[in-house]
């Protein structure tokens, strides 16, 4: 059996790279859209929620694709479906630059959001494979990283390259980085040393994932999970087309630039994470639940600079909320931890499609108080579905020790 892959290592250093490249150019892609839903909906002469589908389509079909892909790989290897996952985003990215119309647009968005699965579903597996566990953390965190880094820069990219030329140079900026990824991807990251094919095997699959949906605890985490990420990308939704319009009249490229308020979660998901470890998950939990809350409100005045503080403290409070709820789902799963994160990551990526489409409706009917009304309601679910957990576990560990 050949070693692990070690911090410090040629090979190590290698494999972050590629992975991190991997993460950048999925997140990237996923998330072009967003930051141009006003220009798409004037080409295009959509209402905003239609707008909204193109992302909507792409993370339902993700959400789904990521249930069955984790089993693909394990007949198929890791690095040969990685990598065709990254050269197809990027041809596909090309493709939905040139689209002759909305609807082939979305069927193409679709089609991305199913081959998006392969890198996100597989990478945390290779990690776990390949490097070794006093290594592991540090790797896992430039990952991390990666995603949320990625994902800003393809709203920043898009919104500059719209606005000084038009959307569709944008994905063509964003396909050509994204095919250079892809290459970087298939040399630096290194072959499976300890992987070991398995027959292909959907049942079991299955089975475990209607064993996890069985626990009440679990399937209120998934609701959480849905309804933080419905919130989030809701207000990250249609922030833009308020922003645009008088009295802010911001360009483009501005409002591209807001995304920056990302980086406040790289902070907030491990410092929520650390309290969470000393004064409870629920506690904290709740805590960032609650900053969600306030920062929604607070978005809700016409002071520019008030409204953005609004949008942070909401950012805030998501990555750690989202950071605690998604550990709590491993520590609470008793078997196959892996599909358990799985599922949770399903809900969490449909609570994207449902809650951003929603927020459309509201948005064309009620404006601005409209959105955060919605967002409102789903974070009151959010509440009451944390105190459920809660109590389940409290009673369960009640149970266990009388």
């Amino acid at each position: 059996m050949e070693e692990y892959i070690k911090r410090g290592t040629l090979d190590f250093r290698k494999a972050n790279l590629a992975l991190f490249a991997g993460a950048f150019s999925t997140y990237a892609n996923l998330y072009m859209t967003q930051p141009v839903m006003p220009t798409l909906t004037k080409f295009f002469h959509i209402s905003p929620a239609a707008a909204s589908l193109s992302l909507s389509f792409t993370t339902a079909s993700l959400a789904i694709c990521m249930l069955i892909v984790g089993s693909l790989s394990e007949a198929w290897g890791r690095k040969p479906i990685m990598t065709f996952s990254m050269i197809a985003v990027a041809i596909l990215t090309f493709l939905i630059a040139f689209s002759p119309n909305y609807h082939v647009l979305l069927i193409l968005r679709v089609v991305q959001g199913a081959v998006f699965a392969g890198l996100p579903a597989i990478a945390m597996a290779y990690l776990g494979e390949e490097i070794d566990p006093k290594s592991l953390g540090a790797a896992m965190g430039l990952y991390i990283s990666g995603n949320s880094i990625g994902g800003l820069a393809g709203r920043i990219v898009m919104g500059s390259v719209s606005d000084y030329s038009n959307w569709r140079v944008g994905m063509i900026v964003i396909g050509i980085i994204s095919l250079l990824l892809a290459i970087a991807f298939y040399f630096l990251l290194p072959k499976s040393r300890h992987f070991e094919p398995d027959k292909l095997a959907l049942k079991p699959l299955f089975q475990s994932l209607l064993m996890h949906l069985k626990d009440p605890a679990l399937l209120s985490l998934f609701g959480v999970g849905f309804l933080l990420m419905g919130s989030f990308v809701t207000m990250y939704n249609y922030i833009g087309f308020q922003l645009i319009e008088p009295p802010y009249s911001l360009s483009q490229t501005i409002v591209g630039w807001i995304f920056l308020i990302y980086l406040v979660g790289t902070f907030s998901s491990a410092w929520m994470g650390s309290l969470a470890d000393h004064h409870g998950r629920y506690k904290i939990l709740l805590s960032g639940i609650g900053l969600m809350l306030a920062g929604a409100l607070l978005s809700l005045t016409d002071n520019l600079f008030i409204k953005i503080a609004g949008i942070a403290i909401l950012t805030f409070g998501f990555f750690g909320a989202h950071s605690i709820a998604s550990g709590w789902v491993g520590k609470r799963a008793t078997h196959e931890k892996a599909q358990a994160s799985s599922l949770y990551l399903f809900f969490y990526y449909v609570g994207s499609s449902v809650g951003g489409t929603t927020g459309g409706l509201f948005w064309s009917k009620f404006g601005w108080s409209g959105v955060v009304g919605i967002v409102l309601v789903f974070l009151i679910a959010a509440s009451i579905l944390a105190f459920m957990i809660h109590k389940i576990t409290v009673r369960q560990s009640f149970n266990a020790n009388n």
